[in-house]
């Protein structure tokens, strides 16, 4: 599939907005109202910002953006609408949330319920952006149980990094936080792994007998190609990417994810000179991780069409 930048980003960006958004729900079930309305107002800017820009970055893609809010009529068959309609609704109790959170007299139980309500809002709304892909039977490596889990890890990992740096910025880093921070990039590394692993070991299952119905008959080949000249599908669903730059591509976000599982250990010590930089870095490679292994997400992925247009197994 030909990797589009605004969905790249829509579900990178938003992806650790909502990320952010949960472990603030996380904290203010735990600890109750933000410990300084400096750190709280930071961490839910960050948090909105990310999550609203991701949502209008997702509109460019469409070809009548103007149209947008008709997505959001098909939930009933679409996991586009749903995770569309799931968006618009987290809104409410993170609003809610953030409003109490920031309230020094806020009632301890209120915090905690709005936080946890925020916290399972945004794990759906995620976990809708997966199923958008892993419900796509026409594409094998998107037809993939790891697919959805993924998604969560990677919001959780890229989330995680954002509120250590956050937090050591203000003076508010803990242990539990770098803990968090750790075991949700150890989590991600261990899941794309094993999804790679995946999709290499399997061949594809269609053929071009398949495509046609023909193939009872026997080996089905194809006599010559359907245009002599590029066109849309081609482009868009046949999108090639050679395998040494691939595997070059995954060594990167491999190297991403262990260089911010390195920097977050560093903030274990818990000295400002060397945790403050290292929080930040960390952050900053756990994104452009995650922003590169989504381009390869969709980059990897062949779509059953390809099959018309020389494929020989999808």
């Amino acid at each position: 599939m030909h990797p589009a930048y605004s969905v790249i980003f829509f579900t990178t960006a938003s992806g650790m907005g909502y990320g952010l958004l949960a472990l603030l729900g996380l904290v203010g079930a735990a600890h109750g109202p933000a410990s300084t309305l400096a750190f709280g107002l930071t961490c839910l800017a960050f948090a909105f910002v990310l999550i609203g820009t991701g949502l209008l970055a997702s509109t460019v893609h469409l070809g009548h953006p103007e149209r947008t809010w008709r997505a959001l009529s098909q939930w009933r068959s679409s996991w586009l609408s749903r995770e569309g309609v799931a968006a618009i609704v987290t809104f409410v109790p993170a609003l809610c949330f953030g409003w109490a959170w920031l309230t020094p007299q806020a009632d301890h139980q209120l915090v905690r319920v709005l936080g946890l309500v925020t916290l399972v809002c945004c794990a759906v709304t995620v976990t809708f952006t997966g199923m958008i892909y892993q419900s796509l039977k026409t594409i094998r490596q998107w037809h993939h149980p790891l697919v959805t889990p993924i998604y969560l890890a990677f919001s959780l990992a890229t989330g995680s990094t954002l509120l250590m740096a956050i937090a050591q910025g203000f003076g508010r880093g803990q242990v539990v936080q770098s803990a968090i921070t750790a075991g949700s990039l150890i989590l991600v590394l261990a899941l794309k792994l094993l999804w790679w692993r995946a999709i290499d070991r399997d061949p594809g299952r269609f053929t071009m007998g398949d495509a046609t119905g023909l193939g009872a008959l026997g080996e089905v080949r194809q006599w010559e190609v359907p245009h002599t000249a590029e066109n849309f599908v081609m482009n868009e669903m046949g999108y090639r990417i050679a395998r040494k730059h691939v595997q070059k591509l995954r060594r990167l976000v491999v190297a991403g994810l262990a260089l911010a599982l390195a920097l977050s250990l560093v903030t274990f010590a818990r000295i400002p000179a060397l945790a403050i930089p290292a929080a930040v870095l960390a952050a900053f490679a756990a994104y452009a991780s995650a922003f590169l292994e989504r381009w390869l997400f969709f980059a990897e992925a062949r779509h059953v069409v390809s099959l018309y247009y020389g494929a020989a197994r999808a």
